[in-house]
C-alpha cells in the first residue's frame, strides 16, 4: 500500500512538473497568439471524429506534428455508395471527389459541395449544404469494437480456465469471476428473482462490462482510439432502447394490468393515474439514457476545464493547483465509470423485475 502511494506521489510530481515546464515554454507565446479557445477544445475532445487521433504537438519551427489513423468513410448519396479513407480529407483541407460528386469535411461533418469546396452558411454559421447519409466507422465506433474485443478476450480466457480439473481462480479469472458473481447475486437475482435470473443474466452482464470498459477507454488520454463513447447520446439511447424492448416484451399480465387497469384504485383516481403509468413506460429507459450520458459527459468536461486553466490564465503558478485538481477528478472519474455501469445495470434489472413479477408474488 505504501509503495503504491509513493508511486502515485511520484506520478503527480512528474505530471505537475511537466505541466509547469510546458506552460513556461508557451507563456511568452500566449500573449502574442489569439485567446485560447477552451470551449472549442473541450467540444473537440468530447465529440466524435472521422479520425483515430493519437497525439499532436507543435514543433519548434511552428509546424504541427500529428499522429492519427484514418478510418473508413462510408457515404450514401444520389443512389450510390462512396467508400474511401478519412485521410483523403487532410483534416478538412481537401475536397474528395467520387464520380461526379464532391465531399468536404467541416467540423467532423461531411457535406456535398462543388469542386472548389465552397460551403454556404446560414446566419447562425451552420452549413446549408446537403449532408449525405454517413455510415462511416468513426472514432466512437472503433472504440466500441475495441471494447468488444477486450470483453471477448476477458471472457474467453476466463472460460478456458474452467475446462479440465477444477482449480482455484488465477490470473484474469480471479478478476472476472468475482464481478460476474456480484452482478448475478447482488443485482440480477436480487432484483429479478432466482427463478428468472438466468434468462436475463447474459444481457445485464454484457451491459455492465460494455459500459464499464467503454468508460475506462474514454478516460485514458493517450489510449489509441480512446473516445467519449458513453458521453454520446446515440450510444446511451441504443442501450436504453434495448432495455425498453426487453422490459416490455417480457412484461407479464400483472405488469400490464397494473398500468392500464390499476386494480384497487378508485375510478376517479384512475383517470389521472393511468396516463402517468403509460408515461412511466417511456420515462424509465429515458432516465437510463440521460443519467449515463450526463454523468460521463460532465466528468470529461470538468477534467478538460481544469486542464485549460493553465492556458486561460496564462501563468505557470496555477499549474500545480490545476493539475492536482485534474488528477483528483481523473481518479474520481475512474470510480464514476464503474459506478455508472453498476447503476445502469441495477436499474435495468429493477425495471425488468417489475415487469416480469407475478401477482402471487
Amino acid at each position: 500500500m505504501v509503495k503504491s502511494f509513493r508511486i502515485l506521489l511520484v506520478s503527480v510530481f512528474i505530471w505537475v512538473s511537466g505541466t509547469i515546464l510546458f506552460a513556461e515554454e508557451h507563456e511568452g507565446k500566449a500573449a502574442e497568439e489569439q485567446q485560447f479557445d477552451a470551449l472549442g477544445m473541450i467540444m473537440h475532445h468530447i465529440s466524435d471524429s472521422h479520425f483515430w487521433h493519437v497525439i499532436a504537438f507543435e514543433k519548434k519551427d511552428g509546424s504541427v506534428f500529428e499522429i492519427s489513423i484514418p478510418l473508413p468513410v462510408i457515404l450514401i448519396y444520389d443512389g450510390s455508395i462512396h467508400l474511401f479513407l478519412s485521410s483523403a480529407f487532410h483534416h478538412g483541407k481537401s475536397v474528395v471527389q467520387k464520380g461526379n460528386h464532391f465531399f468536404k469535411l467541416h467540423h467532423d461533418k461531411i457535406y456535398v459541395t462543388d469542386a472548389a469546396g465552397e460551403l454556404t452558411f446560414s446566419e447562425d454559421g451552420t452549413p446549408e449544404n446537403i449532408k449525405p447519409l454517413d455510415f462511416s466507422i468513426t472514432k466512437n465506433v472503433a472504440s466500441m469494437w475495441m471494447s468488444v474485443l477486450i470483453i471477448f478476450a476477458l471472457f474467453v480466457s476466463s472460460a478456458r480456465k474452467y475446462k479440465g480439473k477444477p482449480s482455484a481462480p488465477s490470473g484474469i479469472q480471479s478478476f472476472v469471476e468475482p464481478l460476474i458473481l456480484f452482478v448475478r447475486d447482488d443485482i440480477v437475482i436480487e432484483q429479478i428473482g432466482e427463478e428468472k435470473a438466468d434468462r436475463f443474466m447474459p444481457f445485464l452482464l454484457t451491459v455492465f462490462f460494455f459500459v464499464w470498459i467503454n468508460n475506462l477507454i474514454g478516460l485514458i488520454p493517450f489510449f489509441p482510439g480512446g473516445s467519449n463513447v458513453s458521453g454520446n447520446i446515440a450510444f446511451t439511447f441504443t442501450l436504453a432502447l434495448f432495455a425498453f424492448i426487453l422490459i416490455n416484451v417480457n412484461g407479464t399480465k400483472t405488469y400490464w394490468k397494473d398500468i392500464f387497469a390499476t386494480p384497487g384504485v378508485p375510478g376517479m383516481v384512475r383517470i389521472i393515474l393511468i396516463p402517468i403509468e403509460v408515461v412511466g413506460i417511456f420515462t424509465k429507459p429515458f432516465a437510463l439514457m440521460i443519467r449515463l450520458f450526463a454523468n460521463i459527459t460532465a466528468g470529461h468536461i470538468v477534467i478538460l476545464s481544469l486542464t485549460s486553466l493553465v492556458f486561460i490564465l496564462k501563468t505557470v503558478y496555477v499549474s500545480p493547483v490545476s493539475m492536482s485538481l485534474t488528477l483528483f477528478m481523473f481518479l474520481l472519474e475512474l470510480l464514476v465509470g464503474l459506478l455508472q455501469a453498476y447503476i445502469f445495470t441495477l436499474l435495468s434489472a429493477l425495471f425488468i423485475g417489475m415487469a416480469v413479477h407475478n401477482e402471487e408474488h
